[in-house]
């Protein structure tokens, strides 16, 4: 990382200013209307900001993890988390399980495209039945002769409106639980693809997020990603990158938070002073900035790891578990500093309190989390 800060000092820059000029002007309208435009995407990617890290002949810059992770953190702490997580399912989730596992012809086909914005990509994991339990998942891919039949259902998908491509969790053995899952790579536009409605959310109001639907989808034979029945040790490859792209979100809302608390506290007048004049005011600045620095700590050193190949599954799961609970702690209390100003949607403070919530649940529950680290200090 320290070979690359002055140039990725610059890169944070760059997309400060592409926020202020693209996102900022339309992003409370967004959050009105339930969906980021689809053209942003393509001016993500004219501009360089998807899929960074991803190796330069595949369209990507080759640099440090840092680098794509610092947008995810910039994204949330400017307060547009819709787009933060919509950009981590594409550029942290999709693309690295493609640049991992999919053969050089699937990564030629669908990684250059990711990387210019004309593929959005997603996940499919989640059912109406089957949420943290992916064993449990009843969608069904079935091989006859040169095509999957590909049946089922998902649910919860993040850039589920816009996604062209779906990297996609299914059971080619339905017989099996954890050995029959398979991942394959799913074009959106295939027959039989429906994409439900957009669903309505407590918070992350822009951010897609749909149903999809598979009736009697005919998926190339050449499409499965990996092997098959090896799914599940593909999720527990590549969880932790999720998991600490969530965090990510999780430390650019904390300081997010803080930062607009700041002004706030300063501005606002009560009993003839600022309210930052206060102790309560300032004791509770204090702690947040103490849970800041906390998880900025466990993060760096969770990022340096995973750079290193050595983020396992337990320290990924503790690290997501951590940040996310202080997101939500953080953003509760600072809340509280604005009063009834505080549950106005004008005021910023309120859309870091509603997108914070979804983060406990979404890439494994917090309960899961902790499950995970038990397991890993006791067994099962």
């Amino acid at each position: 990382m320290l070979a690359y800060d002055a140039d990725l000092e610059l890169f944070r820059d760059n997309f400060r200013r592409f926020m202020k000029d693209h996102i900022e002007p339309h992003y409370a309208q967004w959050e009105r209307e339930g969906k980021i435009p689809r053209s942003i995407w393509s001016m993500l990617g004219e501009n360089g900001f998807l899929c960074v890290d991803m190796p330069e002949e595949y369209g990507g810059y080759g640099v440090s993890t840092h680098y794509s992770l610092m947008l995810i953190e910039e994204s949330a702490r400017a307060g547009y988390s819709a787009l933060s997580t919509g950009m981590s399912c594409h550029s942290e989730i999709a693309a690295p399980y493609i640049l991992h596992i999919a053969t050089e012809e699937q990564t030629q086909q669908w990684l250059p495209k990711m990387v210019s914005g004309e593929v959005v990509g997603a996940i499919g994991m989640t059912e109406p039945g089957a949420g943290s339990d992916l064993q449990a998942m009843r969608t069904s891919a079935i091989l006859q002769g040169d095509h999957y039949i590909l049946n089922g259902s998902k649910t919860f998908i993040s850039n589920g409106q816009h996604a062209d491509l779906v990297v996609l969790a299914v059971k080619t053995d339905p017989q099996a639980r954890a050995k029959g899952v398979s991942l394959m790579l799913v074009d959106a536009h295939l027959d039989g693809f429906k994409k439900g409605t957009n669903l309505e959310k407590i918070g992350l109001h822009s951010q897609d997020t749909s149903e999809l639907f598979f009736d009697n989808v005919h998926v190339p034979k050449d499409q499965l990603l990996g092997q098959a029945g090896q799914g599940f040790a593909y999720l527990m490859q590549e969880l932790p990158r999720e998991r600490t792209a969530i965090a990510a979100t999780a430390l650019g809302a904390i300081r997010g938070s803080i930062d607009v608390t700041i002004q706030y506290v300063k501005e606002r007048q009560a009993f003839g002073q600022a309210i930052s004049q206060f102790q309560n005011t300032r004791f509770v600045l204090a702690q947040a900035k103490i849970d800041e620095l906390a998880t900025s700590a466990f993060y760096e050193r969770n990022v340096e790891l995973y750079m290193q190949g050595k983020l396992d599954v337990e320290t990924a799961a503790a690290l997501k578990s951590f940040a996310t609970d202080m997101q939500m702690k953080v953003a509760d209390n600072l809340l509280q500093l604005f009063g009834g100003y505080g549950y106005m949607t004008e005021y910023p403070i309120s859309r870091f309190f509603v997108d914070a919530r979804i983060q406990r649940i979404y890439g494994g529950t917090n309960e899961i989390m902790k499950e995970i680290v038990a397991r890993g200090m006791v067994g099962r």
